[in-house]
C-alpha cells in the first residue's frame, strides 16, 4: 500500500555542513516534532549554516508516472541519489526509506558515481542533526507547495483541501466533493494511491446501483 500523502509532490532534501555543532547549539531535530514557527524560524538559521543545500520537488503527477516502472523505495533511492549528487558530501546521513537500511544505503550507492560514506538509519532524522536539518527545509518547502495547491483547487469547489494525506478526514471530504463535480481528480493528486482508486471505484459502483 502506497505510504504518504496522496496530494501534493514528494520532496526531498539535503543539508552540507562542516560543522555539525552549530547544528546541534540550535536544537535541529526531526521537523515533525517542530512547530510550523520554529521550523520557519530553523530553516533560516540552517540555509545560513549550510555549506550547501539541494531541494528536489516530484509532482504527483511525475510520481505516478514513475510508479509504472518503480516501487516507492526506489522512487526514494532515486530522489535522494540526486540531492547527494548535488552536494557530493563525504560522509552521507540518511533516513532509510526502506525497512532495510544497508539495502537502502547500498541501492543509493549503485546509483552514484562517487562513493561517500553513507550511513543509513531509520529515524535518522531525529537522530542526527543534519538530517533533521533536511527534514525541516523539506517540510517547509513541502508545506508550502500543499498551501498553494489548496488554495488554488479550494476556491474552485469552495471547501478547504486539508493536509493532503490520506488519514486526513477533511482531504477525503475534498477529494469526494471534486470527484462528484467533475468525475476525476485534478494532476495534484497520486492517482496510483489506493486511497483515489477505492473512491473512483465507489463512485462507479454506487452509479451502478442507481439503474
Amino acid at each position: 500500500m502506497p505510504k504518504g500523502p496522496v496530494i501534493g509532490p514528494l520532496v526531498v532534501a539535503a543539508v552540507k555542513v562542516d560543522d555539525n555543532s552549530k547544528l546541534v547549539k540550535n536544537r535541529i531535530r526531526d521537523s515533525k516534532k517542530l512547530t510550523p514557527r520554529r521550523r520557519e524560524y530553523l530553516a533560516k538559521k540552517i540555509i545560513k549554516l549550510a555549506v550547501d543545500y539541494e531541494i528536489l520537488v516530484i509532482p504527483a503527477k511525475d510520481i505516478d508516472d514513475m510508479r509504472k516502472v518503480m516501487t516507492l523505495n526506489e522512487i526514494e533511492v532515486n530522489a535522494f541519489t540526486k540531492v547527494i549528487k548535488k552536494i557530493k558530501p563525504e560522509i552521507c546521513y540518511v533516513d532509510s526509506a526502506d525497512t532495510d537500511e544497508e539495502r537502502f544505503k547500498i541501492n543509493i550507492l549503485n546509483n552514484l558515481s562517487f562513493e561517500p560514506t553513507i550511513i543509513s538509519k531509520h529515524k535518522a532524522d531525529d537522530t542526527y542533526p543534519v538530517v533533521g536539518a533536511a527534514s525541516i527545509l523539506a517540510k517547509i518547502r513541502r508545506d508550502k507547495e500543499i498551501q498553494d495547491i489548496g488554495f488554488r483547487l479550494g476556491k474552485k469547489i469552495g471547501i478547504p483541501m486539508g493536509s493532503g494525506y490520506p488519514a486526513d478526514p477533511i482531504t477525503v471530504r475534498f477529494l469526494r466533493a471534486w470527484y462528484r463535480k467533475y468525475n476525476k481528480f485534478p494532476s495534484e493528486v497520486r492517482h496510483s494511491w489506493n486511497t483515489i482508486k477505492r473512491l473512483e471505484k465507489n463512485k462507479k459502483t454506487k452509479t451502478l446501483d442507481d439503474f
